[in-house]
This record gives structure tokens, sequence and C-alpha cells, in this order.
């Protein structure tokens, strides 16, 4: 049983102790005999059934309410300590929908909010080019204005949910100012006429992912969000709250490997005694909870500072996914240290957390852009 104290931080409310303990029941009931043989399919399932059990309500706003921060952070650390696939399915509908909630009209939600919020469609984010990874503002793909549409030109490439996903918040270069300030943002559906999928991606932690390539593909002037121009203020907006949320995950997996090496040390042996009884073990797992812990705190720093109204977190929020990522990677090695050859065994936990940490240390900003980031903000405001 995971250390549940946390939830009696001041940073929470009851109904998020109440959240958090309804969803930890549920993901325990329902999540143990997923079958992960079909990646796709799983995702749907999931998207789904989290829809119809009501946690996608959280993943996106309806008109004229705020996304509650702390809420889905608690939901990605819940998820992804029982499974990875169902975080990241849970995130995806957030993150796909984000720039909706947050900057869409009331018509642009209302054609798609209900639907990803009730698990009937899947949602996609897609940023991320060929030649401009975490270099937003190096973004080539285009959308011209013709008459009452855009016709989009471009790539997009390490696209999750690419290929499985029912509309996609997409960003793409109008020409307003150079670099960053030429960019909007835009809905588009799949099955658009010139939107192709041209390659499926295969990862160490299997998820849907896709390189998608538009030729002259159209959409009307209302697929636009917000204005001309704004998409780069939208994207940073948007990841600005769902960076929180990776870490949240990030801190679900290191706390669900902390849980799987308390449980190994205490009921393994060497020569007679627990592992447990080991200092050098004890060591390991007090440096764990440690992280653990410290984690937390920069996480639910950030979320609580952004449901208090604060108007950006990028500082904290970076501070939260640095850490978060970089010390979870440390505390899933120690656990796979700890379980010695059956850590690397396939079917054990510790050796699927292994390979579900790498890519949070990558996406939505890579550990060393954080670096730049907290830099650029802590010698801003000296």
């Amino acid at each position: 049983m995971s250390d549940r104290s946390f939830l009696d931080w001041p940073f929470f409310e009851d109904r998020h102790r109440v959240l958090a303990d309804e969803l930890d029941g549920w993901a325990a009931a329902t999540l143990g005999s997923l079958d992960h043989s079909d990646v796709d399919a799983a995702c749907r399932w999931l998207v789904r059934r989290m829809g119809e059990a009501g946690w996608l309500r959280h993943s996106g706003a309806e008109a004229g309410a705020t996304l509650d921060v702390r809420s889905l952070c608690l939901i990605r650390e819940t998820l992804a300590r029982h499974n990875g696939l169902a975080d990241f399915s849970f995130a995806m509908q957030g993150l796909g929908t984000g720039a909706l909630s947050l900057f869409g009209t009331v018509e642009q939600q209302q054609a798609w909010l209900p639907d990803t919020r009730a698990g009937k469609a899947i949602s996609a984010f897609a940023l991320t080019e060929p030649q401009s990874g975490s270099d937003v503002a190096n973004s080539t793909m285009t959308a011209t204005r013709d008459g009452d549409d855009f016709v989009l030109n471009g790539e997009k490439t390490w696209i999750s949910n690419g290929g499985i996903a029912d509309v996609y918040t997409l960003f793409a270069r109008t020409g307003e100012a150079p670099g960053a300030r030429g960019l909007s943002a835009f809905i588009v559906p799949a099955g658009a006429p010139g939107f192709d999928i041209t390659e499926r991606l295969q990862v160490m932690a299997p998820h849907p992912l896709a390189t998608l390539r538009f030729t002259d593909c159209r959409v009307p002037a209302t697929a636009l969000i917000g204005k001309p121009g704004q998409g780069f203020a939208i994207a940073m907006s948007v990841l600005d709250v769902f960076r929180s949320t990776v870490a949240a995950a990030a801190l679900g997996f290191a706390r669900r490997a902390l849980d799987e090496a308390v449980v190994r040390v205490r009921e393994r042996h060497v020569q007679g005694r627990p592992l447990a009884d080991l200092q050098m073990v004890q060591g390991h797992i007090a440096d764990m909870a440690v992280e653990v812990d410290a984690s937390a705190l920069l996480v639910y720093r950030a979320a609580w500072l952004r449901d208090q109204g604060a108007a950006r977190i990028t500082r904290e929020a970076a501070m939260a996914k640095l850490f978060a990522t970089d010390h979870a990677q440390r505390v899933i090695d120690r656990a796979v240290q700890l379980f010695g050859g059956d850590g690397v065994r396939q079917g054990m936990v510790v050796e699927s957390l292994y390979r579900e940490i790498r890519a949070l240390r990558i996406y939505e900003g890579a550990s060393d852009v954080q670096r730049v980031v907290i830099a650029r903000q802590t010698l801003g405001a000296v």
C-alpha cells in the first residue's frame, strides 16, 4: 500500500482526497488485467472506460471554468502508479484539448470537449516537427489563408495518439512575425483531406506515436484557436499546466518503484536475514523515500500555485518536471538493483517502470531545456 500521508498536506482540499481515494480503488479494480498486446486497442479501451467512469471530466474544463491542476496531477500520479498506459491515455485527453479548454471559443469547446470528456473521442497535441523539438520557434509547417479556409502544409512527428486520435490540436506558421510570434493554433479532425499518417513509431515503452503529413489540407477559418500569431503563447500556456502533470506521472512511477522495493527487501533473504536488515539497503530505501517526497512537494506546489490563480508557473513547473523525472529515474534504477536479476526480467513491474520513465525526461521539454528555463527565470528575477 503506497504512502498516502501526502494527501494531508495543505496543498489539498477534501475533494482532492476523495478523488484520490476513489480513483485508487477504481484503478486497482480495473487496470490489473489490461492487455497491452495491442496498444492501440488498449488505449481506445482505456479512454472509453475512463470516460464512462467519469475520470475524463477532469481532462478539459467546461466553458467559463478553469482546469484544476491539483486534480490533474493527482489523477496522473495515481494512474501512473497503477498502469503507465492508463496515465498516458488520460494525459493525452487533457493535453490534446488543453488549448480548447484554455483558449477555445464556446462553439469550439462544445464541438469537441463533451466527446473527449466522455471518452467518445480521442485527442492529440501536434507540436513537434522533424527539425524542431524543443525549439518550437523553428517550426516550418505553414497555414496559409485562402478565403474562408486555411491551407496546411508540412510534417509533424513524435505525435502521441497519432493514428488513433479523432481530433488534433495543431500548430503551424501563419507568418504574422518571425520566429515564435508567427505561429497559430488550429483544430484539425482526423480524416481531413490532405492529412495522412506516414509512419507509426515504435518506442521502448509502447504507446501510439506517429508522423503526420499535411499536403494542401484545408480547414475552415473557424478552426483557428485564439488569434493569428498567438500559437506559441497558447502552446506554452498549455505546457505550463501539463508540465506539472508530467512530473506527477513520474512521481507515480517512483512511488510504485519504492513500494515494490520495500516489499522485495522485506521478503528476500540473504544469509538467513531479510535484505531490509542490511544498512546499505536501508540507505537506498531512505534515499528513494526522500526523493519521492521532495518530488511530491515540488509537483503539488506548482499545481497549487496555478490553482490559486497564478497566471504562469513557468519556473515552478520546470523545477517540478526536472526534479521529479530525473529523480524518478534514480528511484526506479535503485529498485531494479535491489531486485537483482529479477529486476530486468520481462513482466516484472520494476522492469516495466524502467522503460516507462525514460521518455518523461524528454517529452514536453527535455531535462536540459528545463534547466535553461529555470536559470533564465532565476536570473531574470535577481
